[in-house]
């Protein structure tokens, strides 16, 4: 049975270190990859050398959120936006090619209604096919109602329909354990169904968001299942530590 790797996640993790020290933190601290949020302010070479040194693989990013002062997460659903969301796309993917990170999740934005969808499958396909001859995945991500209101794409069943909506093989489901508890629940039935389509995994405690040690959820199980299941990639530690982050880690032993 495959031995369960850790990503950390430099969105929350180590979050006041410069991208390539969080990098080296993450090394530091027994991580087997790294993703993370936005890093387009970093330098990419910069990004690339820290991976290198550490041995580190940057297993994703996303894509530009918009006007966030307007309070936008994200455009790719957004009718009107299709130039700007292409044009984010076209980005993430450069960023992504330059520190050879494995996904681009695409953001959806606030939207709702059969006009969003139809911009968003648009997009997609673009995203797709412009990123399948990098061997990158584009990935979509449900999130909750609570921390994300409005947000466009809110549960696995709605992401799924998506993407069978969408024909190529390189559109996969980001299944964050923390964003389907809060709206769907039924965890590990869901990890066994949609594993398929799975093409990265994400926790963090719920209802805080904290360490995977605490909350309604037993992560030992849910980390044995997928296991089980023979998922192979690490899973991302997407959670916000309630203090300094090295002290935090007391679930990876």
């Amino acid at each position: 049975m495959e031995i369960i790797k850790f990503s950390a996640n430099l969105g929350f993790l180590w979050a006041e270190l410069e991208l390539p020290d969080a990098i080296l933190a993450a090394k530091a601290a027994g991580f087997d990859a790294v993703e993370c949020h936005w890093p387009y302010d970093t330098d990419p070479k910069a990004v690339y050398e820290a991976l290198q040194k550490t041995n580190l693989t940057m297993i994703g990013l996303n894509t530009q959120r918009g006007n966030t002062e307007l309070g936008e997460n994200g455009i790719s659903a957004l009718p009107g936006r299709e130039d700007e969301a292409r044009a984010a796309i076209d980005e993430a993917i450069s960023y992504a090619t330059k520190i050879k990170a494995k996904n681009i999740h695409v953001m959806a934005g606030i939207s709702a209604g059969e006009e969003a969808e139809k911009v968003f499958l648009k997009n997609l396909n673009y995203a797709c096919s412009k990123a399948i001859s990098y061997d990158i995945t584009i990935l979509i991500e449900p999130l909750n109602k609570y921390d994300a209101p409005g947000y466009f794409l809110n549960t696995t069943h709605q992401a799924l329909e998506i993407i069978k909506k969408i024909d190529y093989p390189n559109l996969k489901l980001m299944f964050d354990c923390y964003h389907v508890q809060l709206m769907e629940g039924n965890i590990v039935n869901k990890l066994n169904s949609m594993m398929p389509f799975i093409g990265h995994i994400q926790f963090a405690s719920v209802p805080d968001r904290g360490e995977p040690e605490s909350g309604e959820l037993s992560y030992d199980f849910i980390f044995k299942t997928i296991q089980q299941l023979n998922y192979k990639g690490p899973i991302g530690a997407e959670y916000k530590p309630m203090g300094d982050t090295n002290l935090s880690l007391g679930w990876m032993k």
